[in-house]
């Protein structure tokens, strides 16, 4: 096996000069998860079609969520460039065609060709850093990433609030195309990756079957306790679906020549347990991201525009410990503490988010906020390269869309279980009020925005405020419970030496690797 080696002057121009285009690329791929939402009212306004509105989200993740990981796999097969410029062009089509769409049908149609792009996005980021950048360097290029995606989690509603406001919703779509080509014209003249001339068997029964327990997954924790009752028929048919497609996955994948997720790379300690740890994080992460702004808003009586500014401390916290970690992880080369740090502070940030009430300012909501975005900082990005360094070159990819995919399920989870939470927490709160005003307050509680707040009663209005911020802290308590699986998890990482470091560190990891 070839051993990675601290990259030359040469090697380090080449990194920089594809960088700037691998940045936008990565914006572009967080920033679609975040713009829209703002401008949905306006959306449903122009196109009509209320009742199916929840598919313009749900068709964009369950896209890209389904091709995440062919996308690491196929990178790995048959070379990274030619698929991430080919993902690129899809998402910037479907980015122009959601941008002209006429009815919700088409845009729904349209988001989700979108997220066949999508997909292939941030894994491309990954693992062509992984191709290009030993992992003793990998932080602090990693660290700029996570600093984007903070940006991008926060800057989302706000650009798509004034696009909204200001031009046009359409604006949310459009405005990847013209960034997105100058990140496709810098990808085509400077990034060179090896190209692949091995013949390979793909692993079509394989694709079909992850595709399939996807889909099964990402319905499931979007329906459930929303579209139908967690004990329905269609929810409970989803979890015997997903459950009977993973048994026949696992089995087909253990025979494939080529299997589409390699399922001995779990048989890898740091492999299984990154993985895990990414699961419960995005558990936290997207209920924190979820529910922090509806606080501030019905609660702190924050505009909409104002509750994304309000997370802005949260954005600093996860860009500072990112971009601290990586820089001290390319100088040491120690990373096994990070982990276990981040979710020992991610608890911290829990514990203090779980005591907010109708009284706490916003000052300390912000002071939490720091807490839990350090935590979230010292982990998100620092995962994903132990999960790259836990493999050999030939499964860069798989590793990377590997890592994601276990994120971004483990939001849907997180998602789907704290509303139901929410919900139920809000509706208890709420139990003094007349059954129908109780019922109706508790049903749109996730969607009641300040001017419809302003038309309660003093008393329906003094409970409601009352009833969500319980909710919230509630979801907040709960979420301590994944903090501190994450940081029993992380105990348990081994600290195998990054390739690239110093002398005889590189043949350490390999030797590992081969081993595993």
């Amino acid at each position: 096996m070839v051993t990675q080696t601290e990259p030359s002057t040469a090697e380090r121009r080449a990194i920089l000069a594809v960088l700037p285009g691998l940045v936008l690329v990565m914006l572009l791929a967080m920033l679609d998860n975040t713009i829209v939402g703002t401008a949905m009212p306006t959306i449903v306004g122009d196109l009509g079609g209320m009742q199916h509105f929840a598919w313009v989200a749900t068709s964009y993740i369950l896209a890209s969520t389904i091709t995440t990981p062919l996308y690491g796999k196929l990178g790995d097969l048959y070379g990274r460039k030619k698929l991430f410029i080919t993902a690129i062009l899809i998402f910037l089509a479907g980015s122009a065609l959601s941008g002209l769409a006429q009815d919700m049908t088409q845009l729904i149609a349209f988001r989700a060709v979108q997220g066949l792009g999508a997909g292939g996005l941030m894994v491309g980021v990954m693992a062509i850093i992984g191709d290009l950048v030993p992992p003793r360097d990998r932080g602090k290029y990693q660290g700029y990433f996570a600093a984007v995606m903070a940006l991008a989690m926060v800057g989302g509603p706000l650009v798509g609030g004034f696009f909204t406001d200001h031009i046009s919703w359409r604006w949310c779509f459009y405005v990847n195309v013209p960034l997105g080509a100058i990140a496709l014209f810098m990808i085509m003249a400077k990034l060179h990756t090896p190209k692949n001339t091995v013949k390979h068997k793909i692993d079509y029964l394989g694709i079909a079957l992850l595709s399939g327990v996807s889909t099964a997954l990402v319905l499931l924790t979007t329906w459930a306790g929303t579209e139908y009752a967690w004990g329905s028929p269609q929810i409970i048919g989803l979890a015997v679906a997903a459950g009977i497609g993973l048994g026949l996955f696992l089995w087909v994948e253990l025979r494939a020549t080529e299997p589409v997720l390699p399922l001995n790379l779990f048989t890898n300690r740091n492999f299984s347990l990154t993985a895990a740890i990414g699961f419960f994080q995005g558990f936290a992460m997207f209920g924190a991201i979820m529910f922090l702004p509806l606080f501030q808003q019905l609660v702190q009586h924050s505009s909409a525009t104002n509750s994304g500014l309000l997370l802005l401390p949260l954005m600093f916290g996860m860009m500072s410990a990112s971009m601290v970690a990586g820089q001290v992880i390319t100088k040491t080369g120690k990373y096994r503490w990070f982990p276990f740090a981040g979710g020992i502070v991610m608890t911290a940030g829990m514990l203090a988010l779980s005591t907010i009430d109708v009284d706490t300012s916003k000052l300390t909501t912000s002071l939490y906020m720091v807490v839990l975005g350090v935590g979230m900082g010292l982990i998100m990005q620092i995962v994903g390269m132990i999960a790259q360094n836990s493999v050999g070159p030939k499964d860069m990819g798989v590793a990377s869309s590997t890592s994601m995919f276990f994120r971004s399920i483990g939001g849907a989870f997180g998602v789907s279980i704290f509303g139901a939470i929410f919900t139920h927490t809000l509706r208890s709160g709420l139990s003094g009020l007349p059954t129908d005003v109780a019922d109706k307050l508790a049903s749109s509680g996730a969607r009641m925005n300040p001017a419809d707040l302003a038309q309660l009663t003093t008393e329906a209005k003094t409970m409601f405020g009352q009833a969500v911020a319980d909710a919230t802290a509630t979801v907040f308590g709960w979420g301590v419970v994944f903090t501190v699986l994450s940081v029993l998890l992380a105990i348990f990482i081994q600290h195998v030496p990054l390739r690239g470091g110093a002398s005889g560190a590189s043949d350490g990891a390999e030797k590992e690797l081969v081993e595993a």
